[in-house]
C-alpha cells in the first residue's frame, strides 16, 4: 500500500533523510499517525532498482510503514512486499525526528539494525561507518545516545520483538 491519488495532499509529508549535513534522500510519504511523539509514514521504497544487501532486497514495489519518534533516537521500518508479506524491520539510528510545515526531518547517524520478519535474524549494521564518522569526537553526546539506541533496539528485538515498540 502506498499513497495515491485518492490520498488528500493534507496527508502527505515529504521526508527527508540527512547525513552528514547533507540529504541522503528525500521522498513523499503518505501520513498515518502523528500522535504528538510518534509519526508514521508510509511509501513505496524510495531508491532506485533494486538494493541487495546479501540478507533482504529492497526493490520496486516493496511497501515501507516508517515510524519515528520526537523522543527517541531511532526509527523503525517494517518492510513488506508489494503482495503484502513481510520481509523484517530495518532500523536507523537517529537524532529524534522534528516534523515541521510537512516535512519530516530526520539525521542519520550511520548505525543500523535489520530484523528478519521470523525475529531470528538480527544484524547490527554499519558499525565502521559510525567509527569512522567522527560522530564521538564532534558529538561525545550524540555517539553515546546512538549506540545506546542500538542496543536497546537489538535487545528489544531479541526478547520481545520491535512490534512491541510500536504500540
Amino acid at each position: 500500500m502506498s499513497a495515491t491519488s485518492d490520498d488528500s495532499l493534507d496527508d502527505m509529508v515529504k521526508v527527508h533523510l540527512t547525513k552528514a549535513g547533507r540529504t541522503k534522500i528525500r521522498y513523499p510519504a503518505l501520513l498515518v499517525a502523528d500522535d504528538g511523539t510518534q509519526v508514521t509514514v508510509r511509501a513505496p521504497w524510495a531508491g532506485e532498482g533494486v538494493r541487495d544487501f546479501g540478507f533482504v532486497r529492497f526493490e520496486p514495489g516493496d511497501v515501507f510503514t516508517e515510524h519515528y519518534w520526537r523522543n527517541r533516537w531511532y526509527s523503525i521500518k517494517e518492510v513488506r512486499t508489494a503482495e503484502g508479506p513481510l520481509k523484517g524491520w530495518y532500523c536507523d539510528v537517529t537524532r529524534p525526528a522534528v516534523l515541521d510545515a510537512g516535512e519530516l526531518v530526520v539525521e542519520d547517524l550511520d548505525l543500523d539494525l535489520w530484523v528478519s520478519a521470523d525475529g531470528g535474524t538480527v544484524l547490527r549494521l554499519d558499525e565502521d561507518e559510525f567509527a569512522a564518522s567522527g560522530l564521538a569526537d564532534r558529538d561525545p553526546k550524540a555517539a553515546e545516545e546512538a549506540v545506546r539506541a542500538l542496543d536497546e533496539l537489538e535487545v528489544v528485538a531479541q526478547v520481545r520483538g520491535l512490534a512491541t515498540l510500536l504500540d
